[in-house]
């Protein structure tokens, strides 16, 4: 048995439009929903908090619009999300009427989680439902989310839900039993059981979404859920619909990615993933090693080149002199005045500036590594 996973005290679980619909344009599957919410039932029953994402609305909504598959174009998978979310919290909540639970929906964009004060509204608002013995039934909300303010998979929605609510377990659920080393397809795929160490899967290929037709992530996804998840403490269980019970029972399924050892601060995780970054700063390779390998704040004098339209206190990529993201941080100027202040120290920039212009462009304390 898995102690991360018997010990949990709250977890999340995300389940896919594969797993809630089978094929495109074939509507819910009543079986599938009833499987998860008997899962989640027992957990309840063992005093577990539970908190479902839930992908499924644009697929739900396919078969009542007469479409085959997933569309493409932005405003029709926001109609199909308007018909089929319906539907989907209709079979949720008829499900968990069985155990005399009730169910609520909570549907987020990417703005409430990438703006701090909305984060922590629904961080209290989540807090206040468990409270209250509500499973929250939580889904991207694809009516009018725009391309540009999409988390783009429920899976990195679902990891940062986890460290919102300060889950002990988050359970992906795919149509895929485990994480393997390769294309489940191909002869030669072996599973991977465990992981511990992110870097071990380099020489891996997961392959792209599923062939179902209606869902939008994939393997690559998951795992970089899981990588999110892990950094933030939670541990995450990757395996399928069908294995749902075992896998919050702690049975030897599917893959486990460890937690990691060490709780990554809030703030850091929040810089790191649940922000959009407005801009980049470019880096030479001084303050790329600076940075990477002694932790230290970002100067003037190491940044060559600065893109976007940001605002002090806004997040910024920092990028190496090879056009590789290496952190995240909240940058202490405005984007229009950076330019003069490149190649400067901070000796050099109080002399010509003035006294406020003494500090660094992203200070050690707003930084974090990606």
């Amino acid at each position: 048995m898995r102690s991360e996973v018997t010990n949990a005290k709250r977890i999340v679980i995300k389940v896919g439009s594969s797993s809630l619909t089978g094929s495109a344009g074939a509507g819910l599957d009543s079986a599938a929903v009833d499987r998860l919410v008997d899962a989640v039932a027992s957990a309840r029953a063992r005093k577990i908090d539970v908190l479902v994402v839930t992908s499924g609305a644009i697929a739900a909504g396919l078969a009542p619009l007469g479409l085959k598959s997933r569309p493409k174009e932005l405003e029709l998978q926001q109609a199909a999300a308007s018909v089929g979310q319906g539907l989907l919290m209709y079979r949720y909540t008829e499900s968990f009427a069985r155990y005399s639970i009730t169910a609520s929906q909570v549907l987020l964009t990417s703005e409430d989680i990438v703006r701090r004060s909305h984060y922590r509204n629904a961080q209290r608002t989540l807090e206040r439902l468990l409270s209250l013995g509500v499973v929250p039934v939580i889904n991207e909300n694809d009516t009018v989310g725009t391309s540009e303010i999409r988390f783009g998979d429920n899976d990195r929605l679902a990891a940062l839900v986890a460290h919102l609510v300060q889950a002990d377990l988050l359970i992906l659920l795919s149509d895929i039993d485990a994480l393997y080393d390769a294309p489940p397809h191909s002869a030669n795929a072996k599973k991977i059981p465990e992981v511990s160490d992110f870097a071990a899967l380099a020489e891996a290929s997961f392959g792209g979404a599923g062939s179902s037709g209606v869902g939008s992530g994939g393997m690559t996804t998951k795992v970089e859920a899981a990588r999110i998840a892990t950094s933030a403490g939670t541990a995450v269980v990757l395996t399928s619909l069908e294995h749902v019970q075992g896998a919050i029972d702690g049975a030897d399924i599917g893959t486990i990615f460890h937690a990691g050892s060490h709780r990554a601060p809030s703030r850091a995780l929040w810089i790191a993933h649940a922000s959009s970054p407005k801009g980049a700063l470019t880096l030479d390779a001084g303050a790329t090693v600076a940075i990477t390998e002694r932790g230290t704040s970002l100067l003037a004098a190491g940044v060559t080149a600065v893109t976007g339209d940001f605002a002090a206190g806004d997040v910024v990529n920092l990028v190496s002199p090879q056009n590789k993201v290496i952190a995240r941080g909240l940058v202490a100027f405005d984007s229009d005045e950076i330019p003069q202040l490149l190649g400067k120290s901070t000796k050099e920039l109080a002399a010509k500036f003035g006294a406020e212009y003494d500090r660094e462009l992203v200070h050690r304390d707003d930084l974090t590594l990606v």
